[in-house]
């Protein structure tokens, strides 16, 4: 990796953005592994070589390292918060504090030098707590050496031995993982089962396994997969990566494809159940690479690895860990939605932590449109992604709703944290579509991927990328949508037709204003949709042919009046007639007519 053109480019981008979230400099750390793990035991020794290279303009005395596997023990962090809140994980719940002391999971650092010397550091639950000798100047690196053991816990979530399909490692968060230090300081959240934050490195990672194992994950294989199966030693690079997983099994089927130049590489367990499902997913793959790559942008990494393992489905750089026991579709799904994450977070690196709908939403949004193009195909009249705004209409009318602000360790439920990552962050994405039109929005997305590939971007940086192409604001809109748990709620009050013109009076119900497409529709079959900006937006999107523009409609004001010709006699009327918003109540956004029963309507308020 080219350190140099990387700094240089940060600069200059920093320097064209003024106003972006990004402060124009990241870390850069690379990892040197070397482990060997004792099967019987479920345990493994490691040694490692840290370089980090401080970009920050900061000194720092102190460093912090994660120990993920700490949190498998009884009494944990993640242990209580999984038997106290009100819906538990189902696969989590009390599985932790019932776990024997042979199946926990623990790291246990026996050594560290810092540049040569050794250095104090103290175990703090799921960190390792490093007191520096001499700080590490900006500008500067540090080389850590450590020497560490480990027990691989039962697996329960994400990472450990044995899923509940039998596969024998999943190994995930396995290893001692530097913090990230960045513009809001260092990032010691302890593990609790949610989302994680890694600086950019260069991987060289050394496994030793007895003979007859299949290891499959980040990264490429130095050496031959012949001698790798027969000595037992597995050597893996990878470089611009933010994290490092593998995963092996002595069963495992080992079978490749190849998407454009990227070749894809498959491990599951054989099944006769499901090897027809397995045999298939090659080829979908390809196909969801090819469209993800045209959606966002070009897939940058040599290789991509479909391993059966894990608790559900979770992504890493250049691999993901699925259970495998599945339906064709729900296998197709699974696939599709982790790739997908290997351009929201493996390539546009947000902070999960704190921007988890950036993460899971986005990812969530690709997911939905690629599905439709591998099984629906073109010509579906159903609108995508009505199911995410049904389900994020549903969390807010319930009252137990959270903003997406919210920490994704803090949320008071996990249905909260789900609905809001997943289903509100698509809508968040997908509702651009009726602010800056859906051929501004799929071009914004990939101006976003250009803009910030490799990097930590954050809401502000995605917002500007999309205001750039739009060329109007959209500050009030994230504000609203992301700061607040306000709903977009507008109805039709009053249609009035006259002989020549017909007044048409609608209101804003829900707290969160939006611009409004308003469609009318006559009894001759015609139509012509009104397009009312906000006059916060300073500026409109781009008009179809056959559409109007209206005046603007100050958020300040709760109703809106206009009027139309009347024409041959108006059929209907309609707020977003094509789904682009997640109004929470459809029931007042049409209003239909019958020329030989009245010609106005009055909204019973």
């Amino acid at each position: 990796m080219n350190r140099i053109l990387l700094t240089l480019s940060l600069l200059i981008f920093t320097c064209a953005t003024g106003a972006a979230q990004y402060p124009g400099w990241q870390q850069a750390v690379d990892y040197t592994m070397d482990i060997t793990v004792d099967t019987t035991a479920h345990q493994y020794s490691g040694s490692m070589k840290v370089v980090l290279r401080n970009n920050s303009p900061e000194s720092l005395d102190k460093a912090y390292f994660h120990l993920f596997f700490n949190a498998f023990q009884p009494g944990s962090m993640m242990d209580v918060r999984s038997r106290t809140i009100s819906d538990p994980d189902r696969r989590v719940g009390s599985r932790i504090f019932e776990l024997p002391e042979d199946e926990w999971g623990w790291i246990e650092v026996a050594s560290l030098r810092v540049n040569g010397k050794q250095v104090a550091f103290e175990h703090d639950g799921t960190l390792l707590d490093v007191t520096l000798n001499r700080a590490i100047n900006a500008g500067k690196k540090a080389t850590f050496e450590m020497e560490w053991t480990a027990q691989v816990p039962r697996q329960i979530r994400r990472s450990g031995w044995m899923n509940k399909e039998g596969v024998e490692y999943s190994m995930t968060q396995w290893y001692p993982k530097l913090c990230e230090y960045d513009h809001d300081g260092w990032h010691t959240e302890p593990y609790i089962g949610r989302e994680y934050h890694g600086i950019w490195g260069d991987y060289d990672v050394t496994i030793q396994l007895p003979a007859g194992y299949e290891v499959g994950g980040t990264g490429e294989l130095t050496g031959s997969l012949e001698d790798a199966r027969a000595t037992g030693t597995w050597r893996f690079t990878a470089e611009d990566v933010i994290d490092f997983a593998w995963a092996a099994d002595p069963d495992y089927v080992h079978t490749t494809a190849m998407a454009g130049d990227v070749t894809l590489n498959f491990y599951n367990q054989p099944n006769a159940e499901y090897d027809e499902n397995w045999a298939a997913l090659p080829e979908y793959t390809a196909k969801a690479m090819a469209f993800l790559s045209d959606l966002i942008g070009p897939y940058p990494y040599p290789q991509y690895s479909v391993i059966q393992g894990g608790d559900g489905g979770m992504e890493y750089p250049m691999a993901t860990l699925i259970t495998g026991q599945r339906s064709l579709r729900s296998l197709v799904g699974v696939t599709v939605h982790e790739m997908a994450h290997s351009w929201f977070q493996a390539v546009l690196a947000t902070n999960e932590s704190l921007y988890e709908y950036m993460d899971e939403g986005m990812t969530s949004y690709a997911t939905e449109l690629c599905m439709r193009h591998l099984f629906v195909g073109p010509g579906s009249d159903e609108p995508p992604h009505q199911g995410s705004f049904s389900s994020y209409i549903s969390q807010a009318l319930s009252g137990n709703e959270e903003p997406l602000i919210t920490h994704a360790d803090h949320y008071q439920t996990n249905r909260a944290y789900g609905v809001g990552a997943y289903s509100k962050g698509e809508t968040l994405l997908a509702q651009l579509a009726a602010v800056m039109g859906p051929e501004l929005r799929d071009e914004g997305l990939k101006a976003y991927y250009r803009d910030w590939k490799f990097k930590h971007p954050g809401p502000n940086d995605f917002k500007r990328s999309m205001e750039k192409v739009c060329g109007f604001d959209l500050d009030w809109y994230f504000q609203y949508f992301i700061h607040t748990t306000h709903q977009i709620d507008y109805a039709i009050d009053r249609v009035a037709e006259g002989a020549e013109t017909t007044t048409i009076e609608c209101s804003r119900i829900g707290a969160m204003p939006m611009p409004q497409n308003i469609t009318v529709t006559y009894t001759d079959g015609s139509a012509t949709t009104y397009v009312a900006p906000l006059v916060m937006m300073r500026g409109h999107r781009p008009l179809a042919d056959g559409e109007a523009l209206l005046p603007d409609w100050p958020w300040t004001h709760p109703t809106y009046s206009f009027d139309v010709p009347t024409r041959s006699g108006i059929a209907s009327v309609e707020l977003d007639a094509a789904h682009q918003m997640a109004d929470v109540d459809r029931s007042n956004n049409r209003v239909e007519f019958d020329p030989e029963i009245n010609r106005l309507y009055e909204r019973n308020r």
